[in-house]
């Protein structure tokens, strides 16, 4: 990318990106490139992250080894549903994921769990999300029933109001996630 474009995208997504500065918003843009650049290097059109090469960044960068969390995440930066994460999406969604408000946060998080996209997260929502999340025990009971047990106790069904209010109860153990 010359530097004319890169000064102009750079501007462009610096406007909207309220937890980036200018600086930090060029430093991800090349970044993004060059990660861009080793998943595409024969190709002539860059296009994006694919879901393989983002969720290998989560894993090396961020520890992820949850499939379907690191899925989830994905959805939440791949804002059009095109199957590729843009620069756009790379740069807004690591200013959520990275420094985004409570209220920013609780929301993405939200979105990662509510995975039918109701509005609600219901039991079985969470039930899928915590079961490859926990540690299994060595024990006679069905590690299942246990997780059964634990999605009962937190949640009948939840809305995202009820989940905010939950998080501004104790923000710190959120902070903790």
């Amino acid at each position: 990318m010359n530097r004319k474009k890169l000064q102009k995208l750079t501007d462009s997504l610096t406007k909207n990106c309220k937890h980036f500065s200018k600086f930090e918003v060029k430093c991800l843009i090349n970044l993004f490139y060059n990660l861009v650049g080793e998943v595409t290097e024969r190709q002539s059109v860059i296009i994006g992250l694919d879901r393989n090469a983002f969720r290998n960044i989560l894993h090396m960068t961020f520890g992820m080894t949850d499939d379907m969390i690191m899925d989830r995440v994905f959805r939440g930066f791949d804002k059009d549903n095109d199957g590729c994460i843009s620069v756009t999406e790379w740069v807004y969604g690591l200013s959520v994921f990275l420094r985004g408000t409570l209220e920013e946060k609780m929301k993405y998080c939200f979105e990662v769990f509510d995975l039918n996209g109701d509005s609600f997260i219901s039991k079985e929502e969470m039930f899928h999300m915590l079961k490859n999340s926990l540690l299994k025990q060595p024990s006679e009971e069905d590690p299942d029933e246990g997780i059964k047990d634990l999605v009962e106790i937190t949640l009948k069904k939840m809305s995202q109001s009820e989940f905010e209010a939950q998080v501004f109860k104790d923000p710190n153990e959120f902070n903790e996630v």
